[in-house]
């Protein structure tokens, strides 16, 4: 029989990888947090009747998307000063891929808005911001600009799925099969 008692633990070398800036990762955690946010009130203001709780619903759907595009805006700033750091121990395929990924992120993130505002403009609609003050359409009203800001919306929506889930279950690979900890390069650095 094998004694493990008098075994000493394996210690394992954890692998570090550079890290963003904490206002990098606060911008990013920020973004995740209102798409999480966002989508889910598109999906209750359409569901709902004509009404004023679909009305509600809308308002603030429309405001969290200009925040996003404020703050992603800002990261894209903020990223032009302070460069990603260097992924280590991956792959450069992979790194591209994860570059390109971000990227995409960043204009699907952009172009949303863009064109939820847009639609509703052309609608003759005034979007209130988080219901402090409005926003006037900036453009007469145009339903066939309307309904194309509409179908760009709606493409946009499906693109979003897609990017955030490849951003995501690349994440997770990353964490569970690489084990390369490259997730850490977004969280805080812990002393442990």
């Amino acid at each position: 029989m094998l004694d493990l008692s008098t075994r000493a633990p394996v210690k394992i070398a954890r692998v570090e990888q550079p890290r963003y800036t904490a206002m990098a990762q606060g911008l990013h955690w920020l973004t995740a947090a209102l798409v999480l946010a966002v989508l889910p009130l598109a999906w209750i203001a359409v569901s709902l009747p004509a009404s004023p709780a679909k009305g509600f619903y809308f308002q603030l759907h429309k405001s969290v998307g200009i925040t996003i595009f404020a703050i992603v805006a800002l990261r894209i700033l903020w990223r032009a000063w302070n460069p990603a750091p260097p992924e280590v121990y991956v792959p450069r395929g992979l790194a591209l891929l994860g570059r390109i990924n971000h990227w995409l992120l960043y204009l699907v993130f952009l172009l949303m808005p863009v064109s939820g505002f847009v639609m509703s403009a052309a609608a003759g609609n005034t979007t209130q911001y988080f219901f402090l003050f409005p926003i006037p359409p900036f453009m007469e009203k145009n339903e066939a600009v309307s309904k194309l800001a509409d179908q760009i919306h709606l493409a946009g929506q499906y693109a979003v799925y897609a990017l955030v889930a490849l951003h995501v279950l690349a994440t997770a690979w990353h964490l569970i099969a690489r084990r390369d900890a490259l997730l850490d390069r977004m969280l805080p650095r812990q002393d442990v």
